[in-house]
């Protein structure tokens, strides 16, 4: 029997759910563009073969880890790094068989719909993951892994992505992405500004990275001038390979747009440590309205991704680090963080502020009011918690009405789990097929404009939102 239902997703209404399939259908194979996300670069330049099942859809990602942990799975058993370089689990077998023993955790969850999607339409397989079937699951996954048709480059392209983009830190030399350049290979992969650890004073060795920076750059950034030129240097270099964005994942969304004189004093403050936590907030404020600066001169896409309370828990994060599925949503100002930076350069029709948010509260009160009116910002896609049926049918729902559907981005899937990018494609193209049969059926859409907006939804709005 099939692992996925032919029309998940769709109202069980035999008149909606006509609607909807005529949709998606219409969208189906429509090319995928993966324009935000963590996938690693060095899958695609070395193109070797995936190491096994548990190192390809159990480790990197945070959805499955996470919710095992919360069950009261240790990391280490499940092989998750440690920072310090402690052992953890190292048999890939018996991470699967403990990841396969507890699969049940993920009923109701996207979780489940992406990795039966995974396993179904990526490598075949039509039977339940279960304790009795690990070994069964596990053998044949790891088989297809050694044939060619399932490395990295085969699945990118059996995938139908037209374009990927990873993220990489402000410090990294991109060698990965100048090896992919260097093969020939006709994949778009594309690296992505991402600056947190020389702009964010609370990150981890802040004041040493600065000085790295300097290094690699060739600039002063003991001095606020030299600093923000160092930027506009690195920004240049990551544009060499493909960027068309910056990222930022601050905790908030407030701005600053000090003067000169201000922003001297403030930085000189936070490189030297003897800043408050207030200030290490105003710095970071004051860089989003730098970048956003920048983004006039460059033209890069600004994206924001505050609302998170990153890495939660202290245990998980001296034992293994950041990013490891200790995200928690927080509340978020938008409407009072972000008018310094939009009386700056809100105006500016040339710049894109993409928009994210882990607090769901804002969007109808927030953020789609705000992106219905200036003409800099749109609406990045649900994102971590909320990238799923019901947080895409909420998103649409609050922020429709108020923002229309073209001041918002498509979607991207924001992924560290490779071959979750087609099944998490398919789970939003659904749940906006679903969302537009309600409006068609209604009568607030023609089927003709809901034909052309699926196609948007799917494709258009990023490759537009991104410039790609």
């Amino acid at each position: 029997m099939p692992l996925t239902e032919p029309d998940r997703l769709f109202s069980s209404d035999p008149k909606l759910r006509k609607t909807s399939r005529s949709l998606f259908e219409s969208i189906e194979h429509t090319p995928i563009l993966s324009p935000h996300g963590h996938c690693d670069p060095r899958w695609f330049a070395d193109n070797a073969r995936f190491p096994n099942p548990a190192e390809l859809l159990v480790i990197p990602d945070h959805y499955v880890f996470r919710m095992l942990v919360s069950q009261g799975v240790s990391m280490a058993d499940l092989g998750i790094p440690r920072a310090d370089g402690g052992a953890t689990e190292a048999d890939p077998r018996k991470i699967w068989r403990l990841f396969a023993q507890n699969f049940h955790l993920f009923r109701g969850t996207p979780s489940a719909l992406w990795l039966n999607h995974s396993f179904e339409h990526v490598f075949g397989l039509d039977i339940p993951l279960s304790a009795e079937t690990a070994d069964a699951y596990y053998d044949h996954i790891d088989d297809k892994l050694s044939q060619d048709a399932f490395r990295p480059r085969a699945l990118f392209e059996a995938f139908g992505i037209e374009c990927l983009a990873t993220t990489e830190g402000a410090l990294d030399d991109l060698r990965a992405h100048q090896r992919i350049k260097d093969s020939g290979w006709s994949g778009r992969v594309i690296t992505t500004y991402r600056p947190d650890a020389v702009v964010d004073p609370e990150f981890e060795g802040f004041s040493k990275n600065v000085e790295t920076f300097g290094k690699i750059t060739g600039e002063d950034t003991a001095s606020w001038g030299g600093y923000l030129n160092a930027h506009r240097k690195r920004r240049a270099f990551f544009k060499d390979f493909g960027a068309t964005a910056s990222d930022h994942g601050h905790p908030t969304a407030r701005t600053e747009n000090l003067s000169n004189l201000d922003a001297e004093t403030l930085f000189q403050k936070v490189l030297t440590g003897s800043h408050t936590a207030d200030e290490a907030d105003a710095f970071r404020g004051q860089m989003l309205t730098e970048m956003a600066k920048m983004s006039l001169e460059d033209g890069l896409v600004l994206q924001i991704h505050s609302g998170s309370g990153r890495n939660h828990s202290q245990q998980v994060f001296g034992a293994h680090g950041r990013d490891m599925g200790f995200d928690i949503p927080t509340r978020t100002d938008y409407v009072g963080g972000l008018k310094p930076l939009l009386d700056a350069v809100g105006m500016e029709p040339d710049l894109t502020v993409l928009l994210f948010t882990l607090d769901e509260t804002v969007y109808g009160r927030e953020l789609a009011p705000l992106a219905g009116a200036y003409p800099s910002l749109k609406l990045g896609p649900p994102w971590w918690f909320f990238d799923s049926y019901e947080g895409i049918k909420r998103f649409r729902e609050a922020t429709t009405e108020t923002c229309g559907f073209y001041n918002t981005a498509g979607f991207n899937d924001d992924t560290r789990a490779f071959c979750s990018i087609p099944a998490r494609h398919d789970v939003a193209r659904r749940s906006d097929c679903a969302y537009l049969a309600s409006l068609v059926e209604t009568g607030r859409l023609g089927m003709a404009e809901a034909f052309e907006v699926a196609q948007d939804l799917a494709y258009g709005l990023a490759k537009a939102a991104y410039r790609l």
